[in-house]
C-alpha cells in the first residue's frame, strides 16, 4: 500500500480535537497568497464577504493576510478575526521577528479559534542570497519564533519557506526544532513550483519516518503550480502523509498561482478509491464562491478551467452530446449539480418582476445584497430587458457584479456621445465624485477615447492604461458588452470591469471600476526575508 494512512495515528490537535487519519484539513490563503498576485487587491468590505464565504464553504482555516505588512492587512484581518465564525483564522508571521508575531497576534485577538504561521526559509539558495544567515541561526529563529506565537495561541504552523528544495538533514533538523518549540502544523511548502510529485510524496514520508515526535503533528503541503503540477504535487503529499493542504479558490495567486481548492477536493471525492480521504467541503457552493472570488477581482476564469470553467461542463462535439444525452456518465465524471452549477436556465425578460428578479439573484448566489444595490440592479436590469428580448442568466450576472463591485468613491451617471465617422469624437460624461457630481466634456480619437480624455479631465489621474479589451456576455446582436481594463500607476497593477448594453458605456464603467479599486490599493510591504 502506497499510503500511509493505516498506521497515522489519531491524535489531538489544539484546534480540531482528535483528528482522524483520513480527515484532510483544507486551509484557504486566498485571502493572503492569492491576494498578493498582481492586480488582485481586495478592499475590506470584499474580504470579509470573500471571508464569509469561505466559513460556510466549509474550509477549516482561513488564512487572512500579514498583519504586519500594513495597517491595511492589519485591520482586515482583525475584522476577520472578529466577524467570521466557526472556522480557525490565521496571520502570517516572520519566524525571525517579535515584532511581525505580536502584530499577528493582536490582530487575531477577537477570532473564536486563531492560528498563527510564522515562516522562515531553509534551502541553502535563500539562507545564502535571501536570508544571508547560517544554518544555526535559522534553527534558533525557529525555536524563538515558535516559542512566541504560543503566547497567543496554542495553534501555531511553522513553514520551512522553499522546503522542497532543502538538504534532507537540515530540514530534519528544522522540522525537529519546530516541534519541539510548539507547533501543532508543519508545512513544507514547493514555494517556487519546482517539485515533482514523486518529490513531494517521499519528503513527507521520509520526515514522518525520521523526526522524533513527527506523529504528533499535522504536515501540511503548500504547492505553487509554476510547471501545472499544483494539485498533482498536493495529491502526492496526501500519499506521503501530509493532511493538511494550503490552496485558493480558482488557485489565484502569485506568478501561476497556487493548487486550486476546487480541483483538490473534487479530485479527493471522485477518485476516494485512489485518495481514501474525506474533507468539509460542501462542494455544491464551489461555483458560486469562484464566481465571487472572479467578480471581486475582475479576474475571469479561463472557459476551460477544471470544476469552475463554464466550459467544464459543455459538451461541444455531436459524439460527446449524443452519449451525455443517453447517458451522463458516459462523459461526466461528476455531476454540474455536484460542484453548483445548475441546468435552470430561467430566461427572464421585461416582464419580469422583483420578486422574480430577487428569486434568480438567490439561485445565482447573490443573497446578500443591500437594498440600494438591489434596486440600482433591478433599474438596469428591466433597461436591459427594454433593449433586449431576453436576458439570460450570464447577463444578470455580469450586471450585478458590476453593482457589487466597490464604486464608493466613483459612480458613473450618465454619458453622451456624438460621434461621425473621420471626425473626432465628442463626449459629455457626468460622474458622482464622492457624493458631488461632476461634468465635463472632451474629445478624442474614437468615443472611447473621448470617453476616457473625460475620465482623466474629472478625475486627474496618473495611471497608463495597458490592456483594454471587450468581449460579449452572450450571443446576438443585442448581447451586453463586458469591458476590461488594466491601469497601471507606480507599479501597481489594477484590473476593472464593467457591462452595458452600450459598449462605450461599458469601457467607462469598467475604467471607473479600476480606478476605484487604484483609490483603495493601499501601500503594502510584502514579507520579505529578515536580514541579521
Amino acid at each position: 500500500m502506497s499510503h500511509h494512512s493505516h498506521h497515522t495515528p489519531r491524535f489531538t490537535h489544539p484546534s480540531f480535537g482528535t483528528v482522524t487519519p483520513d480527515r484532510v484539513i483544507i486551509f484557504d490563503t486566498t485571502l493572503r497568497d492569492g491576494e498578493q498576485s498582481p492586480g488582485f487587491s481586495m478592499n475590506l468590505a470584499e474580504k470579509l464577504r470573500m471571508a464569509e464565504a469561505l466559513a460556510s464553504l466549509g474550509v477549516d482555516v482561513i488564512e487572512a493576510g500579514f498583519p504586519v505588512a500594513s495597517k491595511g492587512d492589519f485591520d482586515s484581518v482583525s475584522q476577520i478575526a472578529h466577524h467570521t465564525k466557526g472556522v480557525v483564522i490565521c496571520g502570517l508571521a516572520r519566524s525571525g521577528s517579535a515584532k511581525d508575531i505580536t502584530a499577528a497576534g493582536e490582530a487575531l485577538a477577537p477570532a473564536e479559534r486563531k492560528r498563527i504561521h510564522t515562516f522562515i526559509s531553509t534551502s541553502p539558495l535563500h539562507m545564502k542570497y535571501k536570508l544571508r544567515m547560517e544554518p544555526h541561526t535559522v534553527l534558533e529563529l525557529i525555536t524563538a519564533g515558535n516559542t512566541a506565537a504560543r503566547h497567543f495561541t496554542d495553534d501555531v504552523e511553522w513553514s520551512a519557506e522553499d522546503g522542497s528544495r532543502t538538504e534532507e538533514d537540515f530540514l530534519c533538523r528544522c522540522v525537529e526544532a519546530a516541534i519541539r518549540s510548539g507547533a501543532t502544523t508543519i508545512n513544507i511548502p514547493d514555494t517556487v513550483g519546482y517539485a515533482t510529485p514523486d518529490d513531494m510524496e517521499q519528503i513527507f514520508a521520509m520526515l514522518r519516518e525520521r523526526v522524533p515526535g513527527a506523529d504528533r503533528v499535522i504536515f501540511s503541503a503548500h504547492n505553487h503550480n509554476d510547471l501545472g503540477l499544483g494539485v498533482a504535487n498536493t495529491l502526492a503529499s496526501l500519499r506521503g502523509g501530509a493532511r493538511q493542504v494550503e490552496c485558493t479558490i480558482n488557485g489565484i495567486g502569485e506568478r501561476a498561482g497556487n493548487a486550486a481548492l476546487e480541483e483538490i477536493v473534487m479530485a479527493l471525492r471522485t477518485r476516494h478509491d485512489c485518495y481514501p480521504y474525506v474533507t468539509n467541503i460542501h462542494t455544491q457552493k464551489l461555483l458560486k464562491v469562484s464566481r465571487m472570488l472572479a467578480t471581486i477581482t475582475s479576474f475571469d476564469v479561463q472557459p476551460n478551467k477544471a470544476i469552475v470553467g463554464r466550459n467544464a461542463f459543455a459538451h461541444e462535439s455531436g459524439i460527446h452530446q449524443d452519449g451525455v444525452m443517453k447517458n451522463a456518465a458516459t462523459y461526466e465524471i461528476m455531476t454540474p449539480e455536484s460542484v453548483g452549477w445548475t441546468r435552470s436556465s430561467l430566461v427572464m425578460g421585461k416582464h419580469s418582476g422583483r420578486a422574480a428578479f430577487r428569486d434568480k439573484l438567490n439561485t445565482l448566489g447573490y443573497d446578500t445584497l443591500d437594498e440600494t444595490r438591489f434596486n440600482d440592479a433591478f433599474t438596469r436590469f428591466k433597461d436591459l430587458a427594454d433593449h433586449k428580448k431576453l436576458v439570460y442568466d450570464e447577463d444578470i450576472i455580469a450586471l450585478v457584479d458590476d453593482e457589487v463591485r466597490n464604486h464608493d468613491h466613483i459612480r458613473f451617471v450618465s454619458l453622451r456621445v456624438n460621434t461621425v465617422s473621420g471626425q473626432p469624437s465628442h463626449v459629455q460624461l457626468t460622474l458622482s465624485i464622492d457624493q458631488h457630481t461632476t461634468e465635463v466634456t472632451a474629445t478624442g480619437n474614437g468615443p472611447v477615447d473621448a470617453a476616457f480624455n473625460a475620465l482623466r479631465q474629472a478625475f486627474p489621474h496618473e495611471a497608463q492604461l495597458l490592456l483594454f479589451s471587450v468581449a460579449a456576455v452572450t450571443e446576438g446582436t443585442d448581447a451586453q458588452a463586458r469591458t476590461t481594463v488594466r491601469l497601471e500607476e507606480a507599479d501597481k497593477f489594477v484590473d476593472g470591469q464593467g457591462a452595458d448594453a452600450d459598449t462605450v458605456v461599458s469601457a467607462v464603467r469598467a475604467y471607473i471600476h479600476a480606478l476605484n479599486k487604484l483609490f483603495i490599493k493601499r501601500t503594502r510591504t510584502k514579507p520579505e526575508a529578515l536580514h541579521s
